[in-house]
C-alpha cells in the first residue's frame, strides 16, 4: 500500500455494514479508507466485487476505499482509527492491534455492547487492552444511524462524545458530511449506554409487535425501557440528559420502530413463536442485543440497578420464558413513581 503524505487517511477496523458504511461516508468527503476484515476471503471479495455484497449488498464501494487483511498496513498513515468491530470480537481486535497502533492516533469506536465476561463497555475494553494513557484520546460515534441509509448518503445525525474537548471537534469535523451531522458531547460513558442497551430495549419492543400487542405496548417500552438505560448511566457516572439526545432516545426509536432493526427483527420473531437459534442462523448479520442482554442482566445485578424490562427480555432470549407472560409480569410489578 503506497499512502501519499498529503492525503487524509483514517483506518475502519470492521467490514461489516456498519462500518462499510461508515467507510463509505468519509470516502465520499474525500478522506482515504483502509477497510480492514479479519477475514482474507472477505478482503478478497471486496477487491474483486467492489461491493460489499454479503452485508451491505447493492452499494458500491467508493473509489477512496481500500480494503485490507493486514492490520499492520491499515495504520499506514492514518490521523485516526475507527473500532466497528462486534463487542464480542473487540478484545481479540484490541490485542492485534496493540503492536502496530501508531501513538497518538485517536480512537473512535462506533461499536455498541458490552462484553459478556468482563462486563466492561467499550471504553473500558480499550483501556484494559491498550492501558489508561488512550483516554484522552478516545471517543465514541452513535446515535440513531442504520447502516444501509447512511450508505445511500440519507440525512443522518450522530453524537461524537469524548472527555478531551479537542479531540470531540476533531472527530466531529473528521465525520461530517453533506449527509452526516455530528453533536458534540463529554458523556462518554452515557452515550456508551444507549448505544449498547437500545438493543436490548429493541428486542423487548419486536417480540411485544411479534406476540400481536399494540402500539400502546410498543410507546411503553420505549419510554420505560430509556429510564433503564438512563439509571444504568448514571450507576455509570453519565448523564441523564445524555439519553434524551440522539445516542439515547433518537437511536432507541429508530432501533425499536425501523424495519432495517436486526434486533427488532429477532423480537418479533420470538414473539411469533420462532425459537432463538432458528433465528439467528437465519438473520446472516450480529444482532449485538442477543449478547448484550446478558451482560446487561449480569451488569445490572452487579451494580444494583432496576431493570425490569431487561430481566424479562433475558429470561425470553436465556430462559425461554414466553413472551406473553414476560409482558404480563412487567404489567403486574408494583406500582411507583415515574420519575
Amino acid at each position: 500500500m503506497t499512502v501519499s503524505t498529503n492525503e487524509r487517511r483514517v483506518a475502519v477496523l470492521g467490514s461489516g455494514a456498519w462500518g462499510t458504511a461508515l467507510a463509505q461516508s468519509l470516502a465520499s468527503t474525500g478522506v482515504s479508507v483502509n477497510l480492514w476484515s479479519r477475514s482474507e476471503a472477505h478482503t478478497q471479495a471486496l477487491h474483486a466485487e467492489r461491493m460489499n455484497a454479503r452485508y451491505l449488498p447493492g452499494v458500491s464501494l467508493h473509489a477512496g476505499i481500500t480494503p485490507t487483511h493486514d492490520l499492520a498496513e491499515s495504520m499506514q498513515g492514518v490521523e485516526a482509527v475507527v473500532l466497528v468491530a462486534p463487542s464480542h470480537g473487540t478484545r481479540a481486535m484490541l490485542l492485534q492491534l496493540a503492536p502496530v497502533l501508531p501513538a497518538h492516533v485517536p480512537l473512535v469506536s462506533a461499536t455498541k455492547g458490552i462484553e459478556n465476561d468482563s462486563l466492561m463497555f467499550i471504553d473500558e475494553l480499550v483501556r484494559d487492552v491498550l492501558g489508561d494513557e488512550v483516554r484522552a484520546r478516545f471517543a465514541v460515534l452513535s446515535g440513531p444511524s442504520f447502516a444501509a441509509e447512511l450508505a445511500r448518503e440519507l440525512p443522518t445525525a450522530v453524537a461524537i462524545a469524548s472527555e478531551n474537548p479537542e479531540l470531540c471537534t476533531r472527530i466531529q469535523k473528521l465525520f461530517r458530511a453533506p449527509h452526516l451531522r455530528t453533536y458534540a458531547s463529554d458523556d462518554v460513558a452515557g452515550v456508551e449506554c444507549g448505544a449498547a442497551l437500545k438493543n436490548v430495549i429493541a428486542i423487548a419492543a419486536g417480540a411485544a409487535d411479534g406476540a400481536g400487542f399494540g402500539h400502546n405496548t410498543r410507546a411503553a417500552l420505549i419510554t420505560r425501557g430509556l429510564n433503564e438505560i438512563a439509571r444504568m448511566a448514571v450507576a455509570r457516572g453519565g448523564k441523564r440528559i445524555t439519553l434524551a439526545g440522539l445516542a439515547g432516545m433518537g437511536d432507541l426509536i429508530l432501533t425499536c420502530t425501523g424495519d432495517l432493526s436486526r434486533n427488532r427483527t429477532v423480537g418479533f420473531e420470538l414473539g411469533k413463536g420462532r425459537k432463538l437459534h432458528d433465528i439467528l442462523a437465519s438473520l446472516g448479520h450480529v444482532a449485538e442485543g442477543v449478547k448484550t442482554t446478558k451482560s446487561a442482566y449480569d451488569l445490572a445485578l452487579k451494580l444494583n440497578v432496576d431493570m425490569p424490562i431487561t430481566t424479562e427480555t433475558y429470561r425470553v432470549l436465556y430462559e425461554d420464558k414466553p413472551v406473553q407472560e414476560a409482558v404480563r409480569h412487567l404489567m403486574a410489578r408494583e406500582l411507583g413513581r415515574e420519575f
